[in-house]
């Protein structure tokens, strides 16, 4: 709904402006002899080199106001020079500004008016207004609450945003937990992310790779805090300023970020049934430069479960069938560490920095794992499979800015580091004895690391009045090797080498370097179309070897690919559509290319394929968004084509399932998504949605024991709702149900989840006590069934899951803190969006077209806050 304010707010200032230009409303360009300006765009910057800056609060509770209106008017000729809107943190700032003297009239709907006088006296005699503070209208109180609950669900014109800092059910958990309420994502209940129906997503932190998400992107969103996540944003169109990865689209976590100034110290803890955490956090801000040191813990346990399975083979006629049954459980720790620091040098030039630490030791054991093989028991064992991991991001970037608005220039870098041990260990027992009488066990070690270096810069100049030019390049240098053995010991349980036939032992290295260029282009026009073209081009090399056996390794050829993207909106009286096209890569990663054999199930084995080129995917999308009085909706239609697809096969090995992937697979996706918030009152929101895909698979292998093929729907739904309970009291709830998921030899099964919570602030506003209940009616857990069909396979298992929690969340902060003039930081990232990952809607300097839309990432045209 603030985008509609937003609107509102804008067409009223430039109608203001465009009454007291000679003509009246003869519209843009009427005057005969003036140029007709909008305020807030480049072009409408007065000939000065000064800047004004400054913060807007709502006096009662000292919140920005976000989004409020500004003009710049000059006080000799009561005509407005320039204007700009508030960003999401009410900070505003007005460039190039003239010798002379101005009110700035500030107006929102529900706050007076209020205006501020400001002389420039000379050419760089900069203006920093501090705070102001906006007083609420008496007459729109009721209105202002219903406008100013943010909704948890937000459309713009390249991206959908979910506001995660606003649902307080998220309280004590992970990115996981987060993941699972946005539109068009679905994660299973392994923790995998999927995006309509695909899992090769991009998954970005701040708009930054990480070898964290390298390594694994499961684990590593539960070394996330949720509570640390202020926004995440699903990219289905990137621009060419993104990198080619991720065939379905970006998935960006935006964590909180603090841009004030003084001293502040934070806490926030979580006791629950099944996990507790603790994160303290700090900041330190003067006017130049900044300062943060956080720290977060998680501890995950009573994660029980069980796990069934029938499986029936044939193998040269002879058909087997084994059946399983073991109970689970699982237990994990996570840290998550990092040290920040930003420096404004002067009015162009900043540099920041940042260096995170991630730490996860994850355990999953099967107890009592039976196989009845045609009838009779064959083996008892107890499984436990052991991932640890330790990872480091460090950032240091330098940006430089022009006198000129949107002028840029950028130099930016990342290193990375991931060092993983990812063990099974299996003790073998006698099925016929009652003592669980140890007969062998078998180990095997695979320790790996993922190393990066990246390198890019990026320049962006206005040209003309209405139009922005980007471009850049950017070098990514990755190295992976994994170190893998395995080992058996009998009854003496005195560890051997394992028979290298069945259990190798190697150590395969891998490396990985691309070089990248982009341009991008983008348009905005007086009758609100706005688009954005670009291309990418990006070169890859790549080395592959075995270090212990020669002989062994793989020769893998040298490839580029050039990735058009196309984005166009345009905004009618009866809504907006956006249109876009765009290309996209995804390349193994190295789960899929580690040839160490996981036999953690010796029924179900899987072992990579170190020969895998990447897929390539197109898609098309079509996007409607419409305000109907206080409820908001928003749908897209979308289509997606795949070639090459990284597709699992499942083979029969005597009675063993082996699983490896190769590149053989065509995918086609059709589907559509829709999104609804509704304020029924100023205490009551509610709003859900829906993502509805037909997908239709290949795998094109003549083969017919491994030829597959499959096609049907997959759908998932949410609905949520938030209700201001009243003296600093609310509720929320919220449920999600995802239906089967069509798989190229099979299904994976559906499954639900639901959560109420109740959050207390307290008067001082210093923090807050929340009580949280998830799946409390179902205490016997959620049941996941996977099938799988093939001439020579049929296996159906089921996964049950006991994940009914209650938690008590308590968050407290002491310190003080007030606006400060600090600059928007830029680093790595794979984006157009400027700033640090703050993604607020609406920029200082918005262009023509949309307030608060961005097209493809780029703000609209211009990008966004400085």
């Amino acid at each position: 709904m603030k985008k509609l304010i937003t609107l509102f707010a804008l067409m009223s200032l430039s109608l203001t402006a465009i009454s007291q230009i000679p003509g009246g409303m003869g519209g843009f360009g009427a005057a005969p002899k003036k140029e007709t300006v909008i305020p807030g765009t480049a072009q409408a910057a007065s000939k000065g080199s000064a800047k004004i800056i400054g913060f807007l609060l709502d006096s009662t509770d000292s919140k920005p106001v976000e989004f409020a209106t500004l003009a710049l008017i000059n006080t000799k000729t009561n005509k407005p020079v320039d204007g700009t809107v508030a960003d999401g943190v009410g900070k505003f700032t007005l460039n190039k500004v003239a010798v002379g003297s101005y009110k700035i009239v500030v107006s929102f709907i529900g706050y007076e008016s209020k205006t501020v006088f400001v002389s420039v006296s000379e050419k760089n005699d900069d203006h920093d207004l501090g705070v102001i503070k906006l007083q609420p209208s008496s007459k729109m109180l009721s209105e202002v609450t219903v406008e100013g609950q943010r909704a948890l669900i937000e459309e713009r014109v390249d991206r959908t945003v979910y506001n995660a800092e606003k649902d307080a059910s998220n309280k004590g958990g992970d990115a996981t937990d987060v993941l699972k309420k946005v539109p068009m994502l679905s994660v299973d209940l392994d923790g995998n992310p999927s995006l309509r129906g695909s899992t090769n997503v991009k998954v970005l932190i701040n708009n930054k790779p990480s070898t964290i998400m390298a390594s694994s992107i499961t684990d590593a969103l539960k070394q996330i805090p949720a509570d640390m996540i202020k926004t995440v944003e699903v990219i289905t169109s990137p621009s060419a300023k993104y990198d080619a990865e991720g065939s379905a689209g970006i998935i960006n976590i935006v964590t909180k970020k603090n841009t004030l100034q003084g001293l502040t110290l934070s806490f926030d803890s979580s006791v629950g049934a099944r996990g507790s955490n603790l994160a303290l956090n700090g900041n330190f801000r003067n006017k130049t430069w900044g300062l943060s040191l956080g720290g977060f813990g998680r501890s995950e346990y009573n994660v029980n479960g069980k796990f069934e399975s029938t499986q029936i083979t044939t193998n040269n006629g002879l058909q087997t069938t084994n059946i399983q049954t073991a109970e689970t459980r699982r237990q994990g720790l996570f840290g998550n560490y990092q040290l920040g620091f930003d420096w404004d040098i002067n009015k162009y030039n900043s540099i920041t920095s940042n260096v995170r630490f991630g730490l996860r030791n994850g355990n999953n054991w099967q107890d009592g794992l039976q196989q009845i093989r045609n009838g009779s028991v064959s083996s008892l064992r107890n499984t436990n499979s052991l991932d640890e991991s330790a990872n480091v991001d460090l950032n240091i970037d330098y940006t430089h800015t022009f006198e000129k608005p949107q002028k840029e220039f950028s130099i930016l870098s990342m290193y990375s580091r991931n060092n993983r041990a990812n063990d099974f260990f299996n003790l073998i027992m006698n099925p016929n004895s009652t003592m669980s009488e140890i007969t062998n066990s078998i180990k095997n070690e695979n320790t790996s690391y993922n190393e990066e270096a990246t390198f890019q810069m990026d320049y962006q100049t206005p040209i003309a009045k209405n139009q922005l030019f980007e471009f850049g390049g950017k070098g990514i240098l990755r190295n992976v090797t994994s170190d893998y053995k395995s080992f058996t010991a009998g009854a003496n349980g005195i560890y051997a080498p394992a028979n290298t036939a069945t259990l190798p032992t190697n150590v395969f290295d891998y490396n990985q370097n691309i070089w990248g260029t982009y341009g991008s282009y983008t348009l905005t026009t007086k009758n609100k179309w706005s688009i954005k073209a670009g291309a990418r081009y990006e070169h890859t090399d790549i080395t592959a070897s075995f270090l212990k056996k020669e002989g062994q390794n793989t020769v893998i050829p040298p490839y580029g690919v050039l990735v058009p993207s196309f984005n166009m909106s345009k905004t009618f009286k009866s809504g907006t559509w956006r249109f876009s096209y765009n290309r996209r890569i995804q390349r193994p990663g190295i789960e899929n290319l580690n040839p160490n054999v996981n036999a953690t199930n010796p029924l179900n084995i899987s072992v990579g394929n170190p020969n895998l080129a990447p897929e390539y995917t197109n898609n098309y999308e079509i996007s409607y968004s419409k305000f109907v009085k206080q409820t908001y909706i928003s749908t897209a239609f979308f289509v997606r084509n795949t070639t090459g697809s990284i597709n699992r096969i499942r083979e029969v090995k005597g009675d063993t399932v082996k699983t490896t992937t190769r590149n053989i697979g065509n995918e086609d996706a059709y589907g559509m998504n829709i999104n609804i918030n509704m304020n029924l009152s100023n205490k009551l929101m509610i709003g859900g949605g829906g993502d509805l895909s037909y997908m239709v698979l290949k795998n094109n292998v003549p083969d017919p024991l491994l030829n597959a093929s499959n096609e049907g729907l997959q759908s998932n739904f949410r609905i949520f709702g938030n209700y201001n309970i009243g003296n600093g009291w609310g509720a929320q709830i919220f449920s999600f149900y995802r239906v089967n998921q069509i798989q190229l030899q099979g299904s994976q099964g559906g499954f639900g989840m639901y959560s109420l919570s109740f959050k207390k602030d307290f008067k001082n506003k210093k923090g807050s006590i929340g009580f949280g209940a998830e799946n409390f009616l179902t205490p016997q857990g959620f049941v996941m069934r996977n099938e799988t069909k093939t001439a020579s396979i049929y296996q159906l298992s089921e996964n049950t899951m006991r994940n009914m929690n209650f938690k008590i969340n308590l968050s407290y902060r002491i310190g003080k803190m007030s606006f400060g003039p600090t600059k928007k930081k830029k680093s790595v990232n794979n984006d157009d969006t400027k700033g640090e990952g703050d993604a607020a809607p609406a920029a200082p300097q918005q262009p023509m077209g949309m307030p608060g839309m961005r097209m493809g990432g780029g703000g609209g045209g211009f990008g966004g806050p400085r």
